[in-house]
């Protein structure tokens, strides 16, 4: 049976192309419904377009409040049937009427070996620290920042003193750690 899943994201959608084109190769048994963004101009608009994906863009400053417009996210995945919440460069934290809406069926990438570097810029965190080995995470989403539990890691070897190589490994596992433990989670 084919999976429902919504993708928010907030940036270009690199993760979010690299599910698609994974679908697309049959690889994982799912299909997104919707591409969910808090910023209408971000990349990831066009990638969604590029596929015929519909998109639910909003912007947090235009609702008294976070539940407010989460609720209304609810009710648009729940239209389509939406099934799992897959974050993916999304950068707001998820709340309440989010994780009850889904309860343990929203999930996260980040780029590093959490518990290590949670947050924004972990990449530069990373790097910042002297670590030789970062990597990437999937992970359950809570209230927290980046303190679910643990799904999926895979190391990364930083690049000492070139931030955009290193980034480029990390996207490189990230997008096939990512549909491969999407895949292992739709199959439970």
């Amino acid at each position: 049976m084919t999976t429902k899943i919504a993708v928010f994201a907030s940036g270009s959608g690199s993760n979010f192309q690299a599910i698609q084109e994974s679908i697309e190769r049959g690889e994982l048994n799912a299909k997104i419904e919707l591409v969910v963004t808090d910023k209408p101009n971000a990349y990831v608009v066009k990638r969604a377009e590029q596929f015929g994906i519909p998109v639910f863009s909003f912007s947090p400053k235009d609702y008294e409040s976070k539940a407010t417009y989460e609720s209304e996210i609810v009710k648009a995945l729940k239209g389509k049937s939406v099934e799992w919440i897959v974050l993916a460069g999304y950068m707001r934290l998820i709340g309440e009427t989010l994780l009850t809406a889904f309860p343990n069926k929203v999930v996260n990438i980040h780029p590093s070996l959490l518990p290590s570097f949670p947050g924004k810029d972990a990449i530069g965190q990373a790097m910042d620290h002297g670590v030789k080995i970062t990597g990437v995470t999937v992970h359950y989403v809570d209230e927290g920042m980046d303190t679910g539990p643990i799904i999926a890691q895979a190391a990364v070897e930083v690049v000492e003193g070139d931030r955009e190589a290193t980034e480029e490994r990390i996207h490189q596992v990230e997008h096939q750690l990512y549909p491969k433990t999407l895949k292992r989670l739709f199959e439970k």
